[in-house]
């Protein structure tokens, strides 16, 4: 069967949208373009896995948008100035903005390195103050927001009682069982009021307003960068699922009460977890980046963090990563024995399996059966020397790889490895291959002693052979 391109107009991409809490068809603002925003890092110390999995998770949704014909503004802010950050930079005698640029330095060098694609802009909190002041001008003249001793509040009692409130629906909490987080705000009226801007303290930095020097409240950032960037109505607000309260909550308030229409959809990435717990600074289980890609490489790290759906939790184990990382060279090896067996295979047309999938709600653990569904088939093909059919197999599962973003032959993972230990196993699996291809075809013609010398050789060499449904696989005993 002929593999069909999905595009806009013959598939119908369906996202979970937070906000209502139904699986709604995906229709941009404007026909042929998507805008996204994605809450990004606080860069405050080593990224951990658990933070660059949104970064993966949407870069995903990216893909897929793109690869229908879609142009897509992605949107991924910094957050380089809270109290965490100031807390963090003081304990080490640092300067804040150098401990904050040295961090955000490594979570670039995180995302790039597990191939997410660049942001069409990535604009920090510190450089949007005059937009941030020009939203609070609007709030306090429509009179959901008012300053005191130096700071500014977002008032919650005014805006829940207006009419057109919708304050705590996304969360799904009442106003009442809010708990902001904000213990040394001065001057509010309410206690579920929140700080939009927060008054300047003695050593910490601080950007002048009309209602006095201060530094930004950590929700106003995010309304006032994304709306800059995006307009007041924009398609997609991306982010952890432990955004949703307070910060989500309180980003669509302020921006509904300052008139805009804001997010249309709001997709949440559920967490990674280690026993069951969030991970998280905090109890101590962080798994860092460069630790993790002392494990598996970047592509497999990447594989794994995409694999499981983007709403599910993703509970870590080093048995989990080997397991994921094991699939991808599945893949990996079916591609490379196919290119060597046809020569050069250009990315082709995902099956209408994988499209179905992925306008699912990002289904991907769908789709990847459907990667490993074709990987079969090709390497049954390979091994009955149907070259051509093998080559089209291919060719659909470079297509379907590279909306994950973990296509084996694309330059990124192509010319990734380049360590001599990565060469001496690519070599040793092209001899190791032709040797597996020989016991295959001894098998086929029933020639059971010839493909028992095959296995023997092997083994005596020190390499293990173990037949599985994708094939036969080896590794080094």
């Amino acid at each position: 069967m002929t593999a069909q391109r999905e595009t806009p107009e013959t598939g119908t991409l369906r996202l979970y949208d937070t906000a209502t809490r139904t699986t709604r068809p995906f229709e941009p603002l404007r026909e042929g373009h998507a805008s996204i925003y994605l809450c990004g890092a606080t860069p405050q110390s080593q990224p951990h896995i658990g933070h660059v999995r949104s970064g993966v998770a949407f870069d995903i949704l990216r893909r897929w948008l793109l690869a229908q014909g879609l142009d897509v503004a992605f949107v991924r802010n910094v957050t380089d100035i809270d109290d965490k950050i100031l807390n963090k930079a003081a304990e080490h005698g640092r300067p804040w903005w150098e401990w904050v640029s040295t961090y955000e330095r490594e979570f670039t060098r995180a995302y790039d390195t597990l191939g997410v694609l660049p942001p069409s802009v990535e604009p920090r909190a510190t450089g949007h103050v005059t937009q941030m002041v020009d939203y609070m001008r609007r709030l306090i003249d429509n009179g959901f927001a008012y300053a005191a001793e130096g700071s500014v509040y977002f008032d919650v009692a005014a805006w829940s009682a207006a009419e057109g409130s919708d304050y705590g629906s996304l969360s799904g909490n009442r106003v009442e069982e809010m708990e902001q987080g904000e213990p040394d705000s001065r001057g509010k009226r309410g206690p579920h009021d929140f700080a939009l801007w927060k008054a300047a303290k003695p050593g910490e930095p601080s950007w002048p307003t009309p209602w006095g020097p201060g530094r930004p409240g950590w929700h106003l950032e995010c309304s006032a960068m994304s709306t800059w960037y995006l307009g007041s109505e924009f398609d997609i607000h991306c982010g952890g699922l432990d955004l949703q309260f307070p910060h989500h909550e309180n980003e669509q308030a302020q921006s509904h009460a300052v008139g805009d229409g804001f997010a249309r959809y709001w997709l949440h990435n559920h967490w990674v977890t280690m026993s069951g717990e969030k991970m998280s600074k905090s109890l101590g289980n962080v798994l860092s980046v460069p630790h993790i890609l002392t494990l598996v490489r970047p592509v497999e790290l990447r594989y794994y963090l995409g694999s499981a759906h983007y709403r599910s939790v993703l509970e870590y184990s080093e048995a989990a990563l080997t397991e994921a990382a094991a699939g991808y060279r599945r893949i990996e090896d079916f591609l490379h024995r196919a290119v060597e067996a046809a020569g050069e295979i250009e990315p082709g047309e995902w099956t209408p399996a994988f499209a179905e999938a992925m306008n699912d709600d990002l289904a991907v653990p769908r789709a990847l059966a459907e990667i490993h569904r074709a990987v079969r088939a090709g390497n049954t093909a390979l091994a009955a020397g149907s070259v051509e059919e093998a080559a089209a197999v291919a060719a659909q599962v470079r297509a379907m790889t590279a909306v994950l973003g973990v296509d084996p032959l694309s330059e990124k993972w192509l010319d990734a490895g380049g360590s001599t230990d990565d060469a001496a196993h690519v070599a040793l699996d092209t001899l190791v291959r032709a040797e597996l291809d020989r016991r295959a075809q001894a098998r086929a013609e029933k020639d059971f002693a010839t493909a028992d010398a095959v296995r023997d050789r092997l083994a005596a060499a020190g390499v293990t052979v173990t037949d599985t449904a994708d094939g036969p696989q080896w590794s080094l005993a």
